[in-house]
């Protein structure tokens, strides 16, 4: 028997707890861009076969989800940090800002959070923090791969502006193609300039 994804919102349930919001981010990583998270409430009844952690899905798989969660949500907020922000405040505290943003533009509102992570996000909600909850909560998966999708969809908009750094291709990851493009051309405006492999650019 595999996993059931739907476990932890079974548990908050039992707790009293109706609108169980599933918490992810994308982007923590690149050199370029912004953090997107994604807050996902769904339904009672949602097909959730072959749904996990965004990274295991191919983007063609991440698009059919994507739309699928779209159509069945019962909300959907999203919460996105620029590279300045990000350079400010540090990567994590750019993170947990997003995904409180994210909670924050869901309508109804939550009143239980499943996040991804070891960290809680800064609101006074009841919330249970999961290591790996993309591939153990069926919420968080649903999260994890709009914000994914929506991140994604930044970055190929990103590349027509800046094509010489191949956004397309690497979303803004540290690949070595990226590294070497910010060094023949520096860094544009969505570079997090704090990040190394951006600072030897500038």
């Amino acid at each position: 028997m595999g996993t059931d994804l739907w476990a932890f919102e079974k548990k908050a349930a039992r707790n009293g707890f109706f609108r169980i919001a599933g918490i992810d981010e994308a982007g923590r990583g690149p050199l370029a861009g912004p953090v997107v998270s994604a807050a996902v409430i769904l339904p009672d009844i949602f097909e959730a076969s072959g749904i996990t952690d965004s990274k295991k899905l191919s983007p063609k798989t991440r698009e059919r989800f994507y739309h699928e969660i779209y159509d069945q949500a019962v909300s959907i907020g999203i919460g996105i940090i620029d590279p300045p922000e990000i350079d400010r405040i540090n990567i994590l505290n750019a993170s947990l800002l997003s995904m409180s943003m994210a909670v924050k533009n869901l309508l109804p509102e939550p009143d239980y959070l499943i996040v991804d992570g070891i960290f809680k996000v800064p609101l006074n909600l009841p919330q249970e923090p999961i290591i790996k909850g993309d591939m153990l909560s069926v919420s968080v998966a649903c999260a994890s791969i709009v914000a994914k999708v929506t991140r994604d969809r930044l970055m190929d908009r990103y590349h027509q502006d800046f094509p010489q750094y191949e956004f397309l291709r690497h979303k803004g990851y540290p690949t070595q193609a990226h590294k070497a493009a910010i060094l023949k051309y520096g860094c544009c405006y969505i570079h997090r300039r704090t990040f190394k492999g951006v600072s030897e650019g500038l």
